[in-house]
């Protein structure tokens, strides 16, 4: 059995990382020793380990919720951890097309300014300037 920090420690995150993810019914509350201390056992540390690393595939809370109720149907055949998966590719396929249309604008501004010069000159500000009437870009992905 572990207290928070050696549950921390153990998952290479904080103490608050582990609250936090309690918080948000991702890892389930252990046990209380007599003293009121909480006590971790292995399933904590594998979930958590589970949490952490699809956070490190940038997946939502609620895909991980997912993935964890499936985790948690070993017996279950796996096409519906694969559905999660292929959402997950499309929201990054989209993010890319995003980051790839910012890239572009940005380009396009930085070669409004190809030489020093004053600020008050500069091709960049103009553009950046030019662009306040256009709408913002809608989002698409699980991000927001």
């Amino acid at each position: 059995m572990m207290k928070i920090g050696d549950l921390a420690r153990a998952a290479r995150c904080t103490v608050e990382t582990v609250r936090y993810y309690e918080r948000e019914g991702l890892l389930a509350a252990p046990m209380r020793t007599s003293g009121n201390f909480r006590d971790y056992g292995e399933a904590h540390l594998e979930r958590l380990r589970l949490i952490r690393n699809c956070r490190a595939l940038d997946m939502s809370h609620d895909e991980i919720r997912s993935l964890l109720a499936l985790a948690d149907q070993p017996a279950a055949g796996c096409g519906a951890v694969n559905a999660v998966f292929d959402a997950h590719i499309a929201h990054v396929d989209e993010r890319i097309r995003e980051l790839e249309q910012l890239r572009a604008t940005l380009t396009g501004l930085r070669e409004r300014c190809q030489r020093e010069q004053a600020v008050g000159d500069c091709g960049i500000l103009q553009g950046i300037a030019e662009m306040e009437n256009l709408p913002r870009a809608e989002r698409h992905t699980h991000l927001g």
